[in-house]
Parts: C-alpha cells; sequence; structure tokens
C-alpha cells in the first residue's frame, strides 16, 4: 500500500500556520519548513515551531530550519529592526504596517521549492490570509498565482510543485474554527509581534487574534500581559 505524499509546510510556530499544518496532515506527510529572518520574536516562534512538530510527531529528517537573518541587516520592518517600534493594532488602517518584510514571503517560497524539488514534494503550504491583512502585498491572492507560474519557469522540465494556500480567503475567526475542528495545537502556537514572556495583547497579530477567538466563541489558551 502506497504511503502518503509528502508535503512541505512553512511553519513560524504562529496561529495560521499551525491550522495550516493541520491541514496538510489530513493528507499529506508533514515536512515542515521553519525560516529564522532575524525577527525578534524568533526565540519564541522557534520553540512553537518545535512543539508543533513534536505534537505531529514529525520526523527530524523531515524538519528544517533555514536561516536567511540577513533581512535583519536589510531592516525596513519593525519584525526586524529594533529601532523601529512594533505599531498597537490599527483596525481602520489601509496602510502597508511597519510588520510589512520588504519580499519576506518570496524569500521564504524559494526555499520551500528548492527543498521540495530535492525531496520530491510536490506540495509547499502557506498560512497567507488576504483577509485580516489588506496591506501585504505578498498575502495577495494574485501574487500566489504569478507565484506558481515562477515555479513552472524556474524548475527542472518534469518537476511538478505548487504553492497551496488553503487560509487565503477566510477570516481569522473561521481559521480559529478550523483550526479547532481539526485539533490543531492552538496552544502550542506564538502570534504576538513582541518577544515577551507573555503575548503583549495590542500589537495588530495579537488583536486579530483575540478578536477571532471571541467572534469564534472559543477561548484563546494564550496568556496576555
Amino acid at each position: 500500500m502506497k504511503g502518503k505524499d509528502t508535503a512541505i509546510v512553512l511553519a513560524s510556530g504562529g496561529l495560521d500556520s499551525c491550522v495550516t499544518a493541520a491541514i496538510a496532515n489530513e493528507t499529506y506527510d508533514l515536512a515542515l519548513l521553519h525560516i529564522n529572518y532575524g525577527q525578534r520574536t524568533e526565540s519564541k516562534e522557534l520553540s512553537a515551531f518545535h512543539e508543533i512538530a513534536a505534537y505531529y510527531k514529525v520526523p527530524a529528517e523531515q524538519i528544517l530550519i533555514a536561516n536567511i537573518d540577513y533581512l535583519k541587516k536589510i531592516g525596513g520592518s519593525s519584525l526586524t529592526d529594533t529601532m523601529i517600534p512594533v505599531q498597537e493594532a490599527e483596525p481602520d488602517s489601509k496602510e502597508i504596517p511597519t510588520t510589512y518584510v520588504p519580499f519576506r514571503n518570496t524569500l521564504f517560497l524559494s526555499v520551500a521549492v528548492s527543498w521540495a524539488e530535492v525531496i520530491g514534494a510536490e506540495k509547499v503550504f502557506i498560512g497567507a490570509v488576504s483577509h485580516d491583512t489588506p496591506g501585504y502585498p505578498d498575502c495577495k491572492p494574485f501574487y500566489y498565482e504569478v507565484f506558481n507560474k515562477l515555479i513552472d519557469a524556474g524548475t527542472k522540465p518534469e518537476t511538478r510543485i505548487a504553492v497551496e494556500t488553503p487560509l487565503i480567503f477566510k477570516t481569522k475567526a473561521e481559521i480559529v474554527t478550523l483550526g479547532i475542528s481539526l485539533k490543531a495545537p492552538l496552544h502550542l502556537s506564538w502570534s504576538c509581534y513582541k518577544n515577551t514572556d507573555k503575548a503583549c495583547g495590542v500589537c495588530n497579530s495579537c488583536y486579530l487574534r483575540r478578536k477571532a477567538f471571541e467572534e469564534s466563541g472559543y477561548k484563546d489558551p494564550v496568556e496576555y500581559a
């Protein structure tokens, strides 16, 4: 009997990637990719990533931690440059937030596709969400349509790899509800943009998470300051 095919999941340790891993786990053997890009919350994210990987019993040979921390030297984002403060949530703003890391997802996906081509994975899952992050240019559906064409153009002729974005049209509340239905370990995830013992509760990521749990009717297992 043929086993499951392998799919790569980009896993930050956050809520969206945790639910994305749960979705992929329904159909595929998981290969989890975590990227250190010099973000201020890397220690928290990496800890959450390892706990989620352990929850799904992902073998060591199917875990990759890639280091592209030159993004910290490039700066331009409050996630990588400690001189730029992390903003409190501005839910009505249509501007690109300071937490946008220039061209980050393209770099993430490039690492994922490179690994996928080597291990024979035909799917790369990423927990991009367009509904709650309208200002992020690399979270738009069109971006992923174009990126899949780039994969076809830039890999061997016999290679068949596609990026999957199962959450892209969902609200955060729908993501929470889906995660709970799939028994995703949401209690292990870390969403906060600040590197503190407890989640700050006021940055945009915390705001969206708290709002999502409230709207979905479930209790958020994460403690806030």
